[in-house]
């Protein structure tokens, strides 16, 4: 008895500690992130006034190209010189976590940085979201190995330091912590999400220093959406559900595309992207970056319906031209953009047809980005609390859930992967990078509905090279032994090495899956 009051003790000891050192991390996030978010919103705001003065003075357009080229040569040294740093940066977080590749966490900061404030900031249709994770990531990477933490105390830095970034990025905490568990890290471990958590809330509390309370997209509306009008969001669903696919289509193939340019090395394909910005600034500067300030003014814009679909279009096209581009860069933001327009579209039309007054278009702005997210990123429960936590109302919840679920589905009958998870499938990574042989351990849960459930430990052929040391049942954890059952929401905590964890989770993924029904 004794005993167990002691590792009790000790285990919420470590929950504590860990706490103390995810604020730590979130401070370091919260200004990197910051300064970050702040450096794009300034450059962008130089770049629409460059295409301003172009209008004026046509000549100016030559002294842009050189710009663009210089932009894309300095990006392209930087990619060259660290190539984790290209994309959204959420692959790799997510490959990290699960031990498939490493990155050099200083070289990822400074480079990331740089950048994503260059691309971003240049007016490309990318977002800061991905970058700010990653940048989050590095920080947190780097405390732990100035503190001395392997293995698992260093993946949970790693992963307070990611939820860290999106809630700077976003000014939301809740959401950013329920991503890193449900998206990137896949594990939601008191350890982890007590360190995320706390992470998170101290990341956003320094980033309101700098940008005030104001939500990110705060849209005044008059009303939450009454009963009768819900039939409207299943058709809603359908629609973002399909058009969700497209977009994981095209982004996850637009490399293709990009391959077939062999006169222009990888690293350099910006200037393409940039070449097609020179005409979407000069005549839609409004559209110019990830999307934020279209989203707020879609809330009070009396736009047709043939712009609308033009907006989307353009948007849909160049996201797509952008991310493909492999400059530093992410899509949440664009996504949300796209819903948002999506939204726009389906309640101008629905407002159009007689079916509800107009003044009910910004609830399906609101609602539609919540569901392009989840279907496009099948993360449904993050796309919920994040609109909720960016818009600051807690009156859309129902719809936002039906709207999710809806266009979630949609997908998946269409069998669309995750996005970031696709993303991660194309990454190679350099055996070369593994962070050494040392002793790990394997966090694996137990879903509902697993072939694992219900088995006792000696009926399951485990691999080699590993060992079940312990189950996690709710807030205890117990020793196993031959005759242990495993339940439904159990954690198998499973010895291996670092260079092995990646190798034993799909070889027991594949047991499992081969496992006879009982």
């Amino acid at each position: 008895m004794m005993e167990e009051t002691h590792k009790k003790l000790l285990f919420d000891v470590t929950r504590l500690r860990f706490i103390l050192k995810g604020i730590v991390v979130g401070i370091l996030v919260g200004i990197v992130v910051s300064l970050f978010r702040l450096a794009i919103e300034k450059l962008i705001l130089v770049s629409k006034w460059g295409f301003a003065q172009i209008h004026n003075q046509p000549w100016l357009v030559l002294v842009w190209l050189l710009v663009a080229v210089l932009i894309s040569f300095i990006v392209g040294k930087l990619i060259q010189g660290d190539i984790d740093i290209m994309g959204s940066g959420i692959p790799q977080v997510e490959g990290q976590l699960a031990g498939e590749l490493e990155m050099n966490w200083w070289s990822v900061l400074w480079r990331k940085w740089l950048g994503g404030v260059l691309m971003i900031g240049s007016g490309l249709f990318l977002g800061r979201e991905g970058p700010s994770i990653q940048l989050g990531s590095a920080v947190g990477q780097g405390f732990a190995e100035k503190t001395s933490h392997e293995g698992t105390g260093r993946r949970v830095l790693i992963a307070g330091g990611a939820a860290a970034g999106l809630s700077a990025a976003f000014n939301a905490p809740i959401a950013g912590t329920l991503f890193i568990l449900e998206e990137v890290y896949h594990n939601f471990s008191p350890l982890v999400w007590t360190t995320s958590l706390a992470a998170a809330l101290t990341a956003n509390a320094v980033s309101m220093a700098f940008f005030g309370l104001t939500p990110v997209l705060h849209m005044t509306y008059r009303t939450s959406l009454p009963l009768k009008y819900y039939p409207c969001l299943l058709l809603m669903g359908v629609v973002l559900g399909l058009l969700g696919y497209l977009y994981q289509y095209l982004t996850l193939n637009v490399n293709k595309v990009y391959a077939k340019l062999k006169w222009l090395p990888r690293q350099f394909d910006s200037l393409i992207a940039l070449a097609l910005l020179l005409p979407i600034g000069l005549l839609w500067p409004n559209t110019l970056g990830g999307g934020n300030s279209l989203i707020i003014s879609l809330g009070h814009a009396k736009l047709s319906l043939l712009v609308l679909f033009g907006l989307f279009v353009l948007r849909l096209g160049f996201s797509t031209i952008s991310y493909g581009s492999g400059v530093p860069g992410g899509i949440f933001l664009p996504i949300l953009t796209l819903g948002a327009v999506l939204g726009a579209l389906i309640g101008k039309a629905f407002y159009l047809l007689g079916i509800f007054p107009d003044y009910l278009i910004v609830n399906f702005i609101i609602y539609a980005m919540a569901g392009y997210f989840a279907c496009i990123s099948k993360a449904p429960f993050t796309s919920i609390l994040l609109i909720t936590e960016m818009v600051g109302s807690l009156s859309h919840l129902m719809p936002l859930a039906v709207v999710s679920i809806i266009a979630y589905t949609v997908v998946d009958v269409l069998r669309g992967r995750p996005i970031y998870e696709a993303m991660l499938a194309n990454l190679r990574p350099n055996p070369d990078q593994i962070h050494g042989t040392y002793e790990d351990r394997l966090e694996f849960p137990v879903l509902a509905g697993s072939k694992l459930q219900d088995r006792q430990v000696r009926d399951i052929k485990w691999p080699k090279d590993c060992l079940l040391i312990s189950i996690r049942r709710g807030e205890n954890e117990q020793i196993p032994h031959g005759d242990t059952v495993i339940r439904s929401g159990d954690t198998l905590i499973i010895l291996t090495n670092y260079e092995q964890r990646a190798k034993i989770r799909k070889q027991i993924n594949f047991i499992t899956q081969n496992l006879s029904a009982k």
